[in-house]
């Protein structure tokens, strides 16, 4: 409208001034209907032909847009298993630090499995301990055993020696008897050195290896006890928690609630400019913005990224294929702007809906010595534009607020 209003001003008011001043025409005698169309034509014309040049020189380098919001990011609270809530440690809408407590599972299962596993771990250094007497034991046994196969050898060597004098002396099959026990209990100190042997690698290797197992499965408990206290991840504000005690909770299904991080919606703003300015938004460039949180206020603002995607041309693997007109509505290109100044955003809700304008720069090109004369014009002409768009700005900025008032109904 103000555009109309500027063109009309440079055309079609000149135009009537001559014809009612200078001519002396008047409204119901020569100035009818039919005689401001065919009087008026060429200003007509020319003012709409004006509008549309200078619309779209304003809305294609100086682009505009009332999809911009503070987005800010929110964390599920969710367990790692599945459980039934013991305790609730906060409110429905609560400040948290980060390691703060939120709620706590029914543990009883978790428990037992800790104190089993504790129980393993007293079990081996038991066996460990007795496998230390079976050693001491095993080794009086391996004494008592030489000491047997000493006193069977000794007596074999006197009676072969009495044979070897006197055949008649000493009986054949009594050589034979102490050679079998002499070979009994060369076995049974081999068996005692066997038995000591083994309680020597069951304390070396067994054993430890037993405790071991137990440890990490005490580790292992330990973690799953761990995961039915469910505590904050970082620090920020816990909102819409309903959780209480005696519900049960799913990772999968039901969260308990969410967590928004203190820093969500502090730093950035999301704007979606329309498609026709993909080739003219650029990294750098100045913007303006006001919200509806933050009214009467413009805040300076410069373009820090643009996304090179459009999201509503994403597809997802599925069983069904897509389809072109399955997209309504054209997607917008995302750009994300950053406050010029420190604490731009101080005073702006996260998720608020804000008006955001951009201005293209064509200062390097303008006082470029290879640009032409006509080329500068037209330049100049850009960055004048950028003026009235910056105006129209300040005019929604006092418009908004009470647009939003009137249809909250208030």
């Amino acid at each position: 409208m103000l555009e109309l209003l500027i063109c009309s001003l440079l055309t079609i008011l000149p135009d009537y001034l001559y014809r009612r001043f200078v001519q002396g025409k008047r409204f119901g005698r020569e100035i009818t209907l039919f005689s401001v169309w065919f009087e008026l034509r060429w200003g007509i014309v020319t003012c709409a032909m004006l509008t549309i040049a200078l619309i779209t020189v304003i809305f294609y380098n100086h682009p505009s847009t009332t999809n911009a919001t503070v987005f800010f990011r929110t964390v599920p609270i969710i367990p790692e298993v599945n459980g039934r809530v013991a305790e609730v440690h906060v409110g429905l809408s609560q400040a948290v630090a980060k390691g703060d407590v939120l709620f706590t599972l029914d543990n009883k299962t978790q428990a037992a499995a800790v104190e089993t596993a504790r129980r393993k771990i007293a079990e081996a250094d038991a066996a460990l301990v007795v496998a230390k007497t079976d050693i001491l034991a095993n080794e009086g046994k391996i004494q008592e055993a030489r000491s047997s196969l000493q006193q069977a050898q000794d007596e074999l060597r006197t009676k072969t020696e009495l044979q070897r004098r006197n055949d008649a002396v000493v009986a054949a099959r009594e050589i034979e008897r102490l050679e079998n026990l002499v070979a009994g209990r060369e076995a049974a100190v081999l068996s005692a050195t066997a038995a000591r042997d083994t309680d020597q690698a069951q304390i070396a290797t067994l054993l430890p290896a037993q405790r071991a197992s137990a440890e990490a499965a005490l580790a292992q408990a330990e973690a799953e006890l761990q995961k039915t206290v469910v505590r904050a991840g970082f620090t920020g504000r816990v909102e819409q928690f309903t959780l209480r005690v005696g519900d049960i909770v799913n990772p999968f299904m039901r969260p308990a609630g969410t967590l928004i991080p203190e820093e969500a919606g502090r730093g950035r703003l999301q704007a979606g400019f329309n498609q026709i300015e993909a080739q003219v938004m650029k990294v750098g460039m100045v913007a303006e913005v006001t919200c509806i949180s933050k009214p009467w206020v413009i805040i300076p603002m410069v373009v820090t990224g643009v996304q090179d995607f459009i999201a509503a041309g994403q597809v997802r693997s599925g069983e069904q294929l897509v389809d072109a007109q399955q997209v309504v509505r054209p997607g917008t290109i995302l750009t994300f702007l950053e406050p010029l100044y420190q604490g731009g955003l101080d005073g702006v809700t996260p998720g608020s809906s804000c008006i955001a304008n951009a201005y293209s720069s064509n200062h390097d090109v303008i006082v470029a010595k290879e640009t032409g004369t006509l080329r500068r014009i037209a330049l100049h002409a850009v960055d004048a534009t950028g003026l009235v768009h910056a105006m129209l700005l300040r005019i929604q900025a006092l418009v908004l607020p009470v647009q939003s008032l009137v249809f909250s109904g208030h």
